[in-house]
């Protein structure tokens, strides 16, 4: 029963640190605003391309940290942790 309850509390507590792609999106949007650019205009949109190519830069950076490149670090080419 113990067990049964913490998976329970586990998993509510994985799913509840979740963020929708809406609610990224408005998180986004709301931190361009802070920056002070109005919403429909270019600079707002570019704002935005720049937070999500900032993202995306960081799960790249992250997948060759920490493991060794996009395919893993087996098979490819020569080095560190590759065959």
């Amino acid at each position: 029963m113990k067990i049964a309850l913490l998976a329970a509390l586990a998993l509510t507590l994985t799913a509840g640190g979740c963020v929708t792609l809406e609610e990224r999106r408005a998180l986004d949007a709301e931190q361009c605003r802070g920056y002070g650019f109005r919403t429909g205009t270019d600079a707002f949109a570019s704002c935005l391309q720049q937070i999500d190519l900032d993202r995306a830069d960081a799960r790249r950076a992250y997948a060759y940290r920490d493991f060794g490149g996009p395919f893993g670090g087996y098979g490819f080419g020569y080095g560190y942790r590759r065959w």
